[in-house]
This record gives structure tokens, sequence and C-alpha cells, in this order.
């Protein structure tokens, strides 16, 4: 069966659950944000809440779809960069038993960690230090590491390093491979627009984006910037969350409807749309049931905090996917 490699941001989440909003406080942090921190900060948050409930697990977009796709049952691999520390070696051996290839690299700063302070009332704060993650370099990727793939799935947050992506496509395409992206966020998309429309129009074959991404990227509503994307790729999909997503490949347009979702944490849900889509192509699906699936996936992964679902939860998605028509 077809492979997939992803790329991303290797980054580790440290859920706390808050008693209530004083340490939100007493850092300034702005309640419901994500806010860029330095490494020093970053400690002193980690510090203030080492007492609290916590939970650990790898993180980053491209990591998420990635873990997603191996529950699946498919062949995976993940590029990225972590510090020779606690939590890289978490990162690495979680990966390791998922069965996913792990192509990381060493620094010598401390791994990407996000700092997730959930308040009483489930309200997400994000305190993220990129640390290791952002110094991932051109030069230290290389062709052999694509090799045995057949997908390259790229999280939109790397354009913060142009050369970088445009690196790792480029290997990727000497090696065969098709190429996703996800466009990530909306301001992402704004600070770096002029690249990523080359960027996409010249190499990219598959596009996820939700309606405000779609939206900074074209100037239009959903129904014309799905069309208006899918004239620079091969297959554009526009995410409207409980509306379902537009599909749009060779001039024809599909709608998908949403599962009905008893949604408490929406973290995740476009990192587990796209390992549904792909795990569709990769079996040689149909565009409608890739997208069905797609979006089964990312139903069920709004229905539990965090952006995983329960390794208890797949043998369920797994026989749904399989009762489909």
């Amino acid at each position: 069966m077809p492979s997939v490699i992803g790329i991303g941001n290797a980054l580790v989440d440290i859920i706390n659950v808050l008693e209530n909003d004083k340490l939100l406080d007493s850092f300034g942090l702005i309640r419901g944000s994500m806010t860029l921190v330095d490494a020093d900060l970053s400690r002193k948050i980690y510090d203030a809440t080492y007492f609290n409930k916590r939970e650990i697990t790898t993180g980053g977009s491209a990591a998420n779809t990635i873990h997603a796709l191996a529950e699946l049952g498919v062949n995976c691999g993940y590029v990225g960069k972590i510090g020779n520390d606690m939590l890289g070696k978490i990162f690495r051996e979680e990966f390791e038993r998922k069965n996913i290839k792990p192509h990381l690299l060493s620094s010598e700063k401390d791994t990407g960690r996000v700092i997730d302070l959930v308040s009483p009332d489930s309200e997400r704060t994000m305190a993220t230090y990129l640390g290791a993650a952002a110094d991932l370099k051109p030069e230290e990727l290389s062709r052999a590491i694509f090799r045995g793939y057949s997908f390259l799935y790229i999280e939109g947050y790397l354009v913060q390093n142009q050369r970088l992506i445009e690196t790792a496509i480029d290997l990727a395409k000497q090696e065969r491979l098709n190429i996703a992206i996800d466009l990530s966020s909306f301001n992402i998309v704004e600070l770096n627009l002029s690249f990523l429309r080359r960027l996409i129009a010249e190499k990219v074959d598959i596009v996820f984006a939700n309606e405000e991404e779609a939206f900074a990227f074209t100037g239009k509503q959903p129904d014309e910037a799905v069309a208006e994307i899918a004239s620079m790729c091969e297959t554009a999909i526009v995410k409207k969350g409980k509306e379902g997503s537009l599909i749009m490949q060779s001039g024809e347009l599909y709608k998908v409807d949403s599962f009905s979702a008893n949604a408490i944490d929406t973290t995740g849900a476009g990192d587990n749309y796209a390992a549904g889509f792909i795990y569709g192509l990769t079996k040689g699906f149909s565009i409608t049931q890739s997208g069905r699936i797609a979006s089964l996936i990312a139903g069920k992964a709004v229905e539990v905090m965090g952006a995983k679902i329960p390794g208890t939860m797949w043998p369920e998605v797994l026989n749904k996917i399989n009762s489909m028509d």
C-alpha cells in the first residue's frame, strides 16, 4: 500500500488542567490565545504547572496527521527536529511505538513544546516554544529521506522557513511523491501569500484549507475559493466545519456532509480530516469516499480533548469505514 511521510514542527503537547485562570494572568497570557514564547518563559510556565493534572503527548500539525494515518494502518514516516532532552525522548519513543519511521534530527536547543492550559470551562490557552523544531535546516534534508514513500504531507506552519519547505518538496518530487499541504492558519497565509501561491501553482498536488485560510488565499467564499485553488493544483479541499467540505478535482465539485458529533474540543480536527482523506487515496478510493472518511475521522476527533483520537476508539472508526458504501 502507498506510504506517507510528513514534515513539520516536532512539538510535545503538555496539557495542563487549571483550577482557575490566575496563572494566565501571572504570565500575561491572553485567555484562549496561542502565544509564541521564548525558552526562558516556557520553562517558567512549565515549572509553575508541574503539580497540575497534566498529560504529555507528541504534537505538531503534521505529526498529528501522521499518527492518525498510522492508526489507520498506513506505513508512515516523519521528518522533524528535536532536542537531546526528556521531551525529545518522549517524542521519538511515541513514534516508534506506533511503527512510524522517525527521520528525526537532533538540536542543541530544547525540544519544542506547546504548554496547553485548560481553564475550568475547557477554554484552551497555548504557550508555544518552537525550540529545536524551528532549527531544522534545508541542507539537513536528503533525497534518501523521501525514498520509498508515495505522499509527502506538509504543515503550512513550516512556511516560516520558505527555503526549507521548498527544498523538501523538490527532494520529494525527485522521488516522484505526490505533494499535499495544509495551509494551517489564515495569518500564516496572509504573511506568505505570494510565496504560497507560487509554490502551490508550481509544485503542490493537494491543498487542504478551512474557510478562513481559503479566504485569505483567494479573497473568496468557499464555493469560489475551492475552484480557484483547484485551478492551481490537482485537488483542492475547503473544510467548512459543521457544514461539511468542498472538494474539487479535474473541474468537478464534490460536496461532502459532516458527521454529527458531540463536539467538546476542535483541536486537531483538520489534521485528522487530512489523514482520512489521504488514507482514502492510498486505498484507491473515490474522491467522495475519501471525503466521507475524512469527515468521519474529523468528527471523532472533536469528541475528545486534544488532537489525537485515543487508541481505544480506532477499532470503531475502522469498522465504520469498512461499512461505508
